[in-house]
C-alpha cells in the first residue's frame, strides 16, 4: 500500500512539476526558422506546447493499459485485521 501511494504521489509530481522542452522534430524546426526569419515576432511557444501534448498521450496510454494489465494479472491479497 505504501508503494502504491509513494508512485501515486510521484506521479502527481511529476505532472505538476512540469518544465520547459524543446520538443521539435527536425521538419517543425525549419518550418519555424523559415517563417521566423520572413516575421520578426514569430512566437513559437504554442508549436512547443502542442507537440509536448502529442507526445504525452501515448505515454497516458501506455500508463493506462499497464496498469490494467496490472491490476488483472495480480490477484488481491487478502487484507490483515
Amino acid at each position: 500500500m505504501k508503494k502504491l501511494i509513494f508512485s501515486l504521489m510521484l506521479s502527481l509530481f511529476a505532472l505538476v512539476a512540469v518544465l520547459p522542452a524543446q520538443a521539435q522534430c527536425v521538419m517543425c524546426k525549419s518550418q519555424v526558422e523559415a517563417a521566423r526569419q520572413e516575421r520578426d515576432d514569430y512566437d513559437v511557444d504554442g508549436l512547443n506546447k502542442g507537440i509536448v501534448y502529442m507526445m504525452t498521450v501515448p505515454y497516458i496510454l501506455m500508463g493506462a493499459v499497464g496498469f490494467f494489465w496490472y491490476r488483472r494479472t495480480h490477484p488481491k491479497r487478502p487484507t490483515k485485521m
